[in-house]
């Protein structure tokens, strides 16, 4: 009998921000493919005893997907576990066309993401009636790239929430373009290793980001939410709660 192969989405890092479908996804694991550069190792220890256990910090997609397929072909129980979600930046769609190629089934299971765990840690709002209402999620351009259609230049006229991931390396271009669209005064959460036990995390103005970056030795593992609702004027209110406000379950009096 086959099983789907399970891509499982880690989250940040704490252990008990899993969702309740990860963990059982790890609880019966047979096979755990986990990132170890990225993944606590304390989630990967949910797995049973007897799982078998690779690393993939050192191994090439294809040596990682040629493991995967070797041992849910055998019919066992594999569970690929990425950091944060696995629609974000882990390259689940190559992943998911080597394992259609091979005849097996995939379930994707989501994962909490760093910019959410982010904002939690900061009792933050990243949505503020009246102030901005949308959330882009990009990175730096870096070795891989963006579209033109989607360049940094592009997102910070919007004036957005916008959380950089995949972006530490460039941090001094990063600050120079979001300058030229942002004012200087605009809060920047920096989160680095957000819910691990050495989580490090800090709002700074957005002039300080590249500095700030830089005195922490700041390459990997780091989050940057640029967005003026850290910083929310004290009459901000949503609509929905709002005693004038009527819907569907409030109606009028």
């Amino acid at each position: 009998m086959s099983h789907p192969v399970r891509i499982v989405g880690a989250g940040p890092g704490a252990p008990d921000l899993l969702t309740l479908r990860a963990a059982r996804a790890l609880e019966q694991a047979e096979v755990l493919v986990w990132t170890d550069s990225l993944v606590s190792p304390a989630i990967a220890a949910l797995a049973p005893e007897g799982c078998e256990r690779l690393r993939t910090s050192t191994l090439t997609l294809e040596e990682v997907m040629a493991v995967v397929v070797e041992r849910a072909r055998q019919g066992k129980r594999v569970v690929r576990l990425h950091d944060g979600d696995p629609c974000l930046y882990g390259a689940l769609q190559e992943q998911i066309c080597r394992l259609a190629d091979a005849g097996l089934e995939v379930e994707v299971v989501p994962g909490l993401s760093a910019y959410q765990a982010t904002a939690a840690a900061l009792s933050s709002e990243l949505t503020i009636p009246g102030l901005v209402q949308t959330i882009v999620l990009s990175r730096a351009g870096g070795r891989t790239g963006v579209p033109e259609r989607e360049s940094l230049a592009r997102l910070a006229a919007l004036q957005a929430s916008l959380c950089l991931y995949l972006s530490a390396r460039h941090v001094e271009e990063v600050e120079a373009e979001l300058l030229r669209h942002y004012p200087a005064d605009t809060p920047v959460a920096i989160g680095y290793r957000v819910s691990w036990p050495d989580q490090w995390l800090t709002v700074v103005p957005l002039s300080a980001m590249a500095a700030t970056s830089r005195e922490r030795e700041l390459i990997r593992t780091t989050l940057y939410v640029v967005s003026p609702a850290l910083r929310p004027p004290a009459e901000a209110r949503s609509k929905l709660y709002w005693e004038g406000h009527h819907h569907l379950f409030r109606g009028r009096a």
